[in-house]
């Protein structure tokens, strides 16, 4: 597994990372445990996950399956959401972030986090305030690099100005795939001005870019898509049929799968620096890696994007 810079960070991570959300939510600690091995012994080193995950279990399998073997990888956590029912366990006031990082910590087993993410903007607090007490977590050595999740373009360049030679951001994690594609507009262009890598969560679009899906017929049971009831009609219209069926076609006349596509493609922007997939079973895990081994030349990522543009 090839390694790249986190942006302009000195931090270096797998081309394929490891989305934790199923942790505590669709798999126990057991099967926790079994995808971290699989990853480990597939070469991935960044390992995402959030204090909302599971109901907070996700930082808590993540930390017992990685054991002693935690210095080994790169951490991400987030915060931000609301935690549970209180509606104060949340945000990006200094009050939670300093409260949020002590439990995460605990939950994770570890004296300190390698890129701890602000998982969506907060409207009712000043991003001086949010920067200034991630500034002092690295300073105190709990947290090593800072990174955010869901900004626009303007709030990723208002918080590289606000940040003003304290610690910055040094990454972005949105929703990117072949299927949705708005971060092209603002939030690439942003990050690769201001020199942050860029992090895509969902990069199989909830499973259909993983070829698991057929048009007309229902989403095979225990699926993503199979769980959200009428909630994936959207997800399962024609016009996204239609893309996949084009971009099936396009990689299978090269010897490839859609999902090795899906992978290939973001990876083939310079300013990805991981591509962050969820897994519930090591052979899932297995096969999100082995995605990594095919390289697209810029030609080739220009001719599928515009297949489906």
């Amino acid at each position: 597994m090839k390694k790249r810079r986190l942006g302009a960070s000195g931090l270096k991570v797998s081309e394929v990372g490891l989305g934790c959300n199923n942790f505590g939510m669709r798999i126990d600690q057991a099967e926790t445990k079994a995808v971290v091995d699989a990853a480990l012994d597939a070469g991935i080193t960044l390992f995402d996950t959030a204090d909302i995950y599971g109901g907070t279990k996700s930082e808590e399998f993540l930390g017992k399956a990685l054991g002693k073997r935690r210095g080994d990888i790169v951490l991400a956590t987030k915060f931000g959401m609301q935690v549970g029912d209180d509606e104060n366990r949340r945000g990006g006031s200094r009050r939670w972030i300093m409260r949020a990082v002590e439990d995460s910590l605990t939950r994770l087993g570890t004296d300190w986090i390698d890129l701890y993410q602000f998982h969506q903007p907060d409207p009712d607090t000043p991003i001086d305030e949010t920067l200034r007490a991630l500034d002092d977590l690295v300073t105190q050595g709990k947290v090593r690099y800072i990174g955010n999740s869901n900004f626009s373009g303007w709030q990723i360049g208002d918080a590289d100005w606000t940040a003003a030679g304290a610690t910055r951001f040094v990454s972005a994690q949105n929703q990117y795939s072949l299927l949705e594609r708005k971060v092209e507009f603002e939030v690439l262009p942003a990050c690769e001005h201001f020199g942050l890598g860029f992090l895509p969560f969902f990069p199989l679009a909830s499973g259909l870019l993983s070829g698991k899906y057929r048009r007309g017929e229902k989403p095979p049971e225990g699926t993503r898509l199979a769980a959200w009831g009428s909630r994936a009609a959207a997800a399962l219209s024609d016009r996204n049929f239609d893309k996949v069926e084009k971009l099936t076609t396009w990689a299978e006349e090269r010897g490839h799968t859609i999902l090795e596509l899906a992978f290939a493609w973001l990876l083939g922007h310079q300013v990805v620096s991981s591509v962050i997939a969820g897994a519930t079973s090591a052979e899932q895990v297995r096969t999100n890696a082995a995605t990594a081994a095919w390289a697209l030349t810029p030609e080739e990522v220009k001719e599928v994007g515009d297949l489906i543009s």
